[in-house]
């Protein structure tokens, strides 16, 4: 499903007024916000999918990281997580299950939280993720809506990783290749959030299935700005570029490059660039906006981040790609 699928289909539901309701839907936000206290608001989201990745234990640390980390692009710290499961019984053996939950579990703990509980149901096809509930002061959120025009674009980890997925799938990548790509989608974005929060950043989001591109024009809607971005300073994972040369570009990007085709005004971009900056990812990094005089203090605390690009008055397009 890409953003114009999800904007049609949320277009039909009546929307219910709620002061309490800080972060809905409305922005594409990573996750609900919901205010309890003057200090404190809770955070949840909700993220599951099927294995793009063989090894189970891999698979459950890759598809919880991908689940907290909706909770650290708002600002929030993760604080209890439900096992969602959908399981093949037939097909699978039960200890690839245990093996999954296990290293869900251990993620889960890694961010400090507790998984206190889930549902599992028998399906055709493999799947797994988490339910999320986090906790943040509703003073020092980031969200899509809060980026302004001057402000620096930091990607704090490499993309293309649905496009390594792919070639992995089809038994076309490399071990050191594979190896990069699950150590960047098993790391969590908690250290990335505390220092947007540390710096006085109040615009980020997680780069997952919209891809690099559709992420950043959700930010461009909901703060009203444009975004200007320097395709030679995007970081990509190792071998990225000759996985789609081979033909290895998902349906997911596909999906996205139409939803994106009056959104972005593309400079001497190749098909190929086009193809990675479309790339849906998993567990991908934050996209902060940071205040110019900030931005070095940033990038000395978030090891691996670059800054990409710069926000802009809002001009003719959402996103401007250099």
């Amino acid at each position: 499903m890409g953003p114009g699928d999800l904007s049609r289909a949320l277009a039909a539901l009546p929307v219910k007024k709620d002061p309490r309701l800080l972060v809905g839907s409305e922005t594409f936000d990573d996750a609900g916000v919901f205010l309890v206290s003057d200090d404190i608001a809770l955070v949840q989201t909700v993220d599951f999918f099927a294995p793009i990745v063989d090894d189970p234990f891999d698979f459950g640390q890759v598809a919880a990281a991908n689940a907290l980390s909706d909770v650290y692009a708002m600002g929030g710290q993760p604080l209890t997580a439900l096992n969602i499961v959908a399981f093949p019984t037939s097909q699978l053996p039960l200890d690839v299950l245990s093996a999954i939950l296990a290293g869900g579990q251990e993620k889960v703990h890694e961010a400090g939280a507790l998984v206190v509980g889930g549902h599992t149901v028998i399906d055709n096809e493999l799947k797994y993720g988490l339910a999320v509930t986090g906790r943040a002061h509703p003073k020092f959120l980031l969200t899509n809506a809060g980026a302004k025009a001057g402000d620096q674009i930091v990607l704090t980890k490499p993309i293309g990783n649905g496009i390594l997925a792919t070639a992995g799938k089809r038994g076309q990548l490399g071990p050191d290749a594979e190896r990069v790509m699950l150590e960047a989608m098993k790391t969590l974005n908690g250290s990335a959030s505390r220092a947007a929060l540390a710096v006085g950043s109040r615009c980020a989001t997680d780069i997952t299935g919209f891809g690099l591109l559709g992420h950043l024009s959700h930010i461009a809607r909901a703060s009203n700005v444009s975004l200007r971005l320097n395709l030679a300073a995007v970081p990509i994972l190792p071998d990225v570029r000759q996985a789609v040369r081979a033909g290895f570009v998902t349906d997911g990007a596909k999906r996205n490059a139409e939803y994106l085709k009056d959104l972005v005004r593309w400079s001497n971009a190749s098909e190929e660039d086009r193809a990675i900056l479309t790339d849906p990812q998993t567990s991908g990094g934050l996209a902060v906006c940071v205040k110019p005089e900030q931005a070095t203090t940033f990038l000395s605390r978030v090891a691996g981040s670059t800054i990409i690009g710069e926000v802009i008055d809002r001009g003719e397009v959402a996103i401007e790609v250099q």
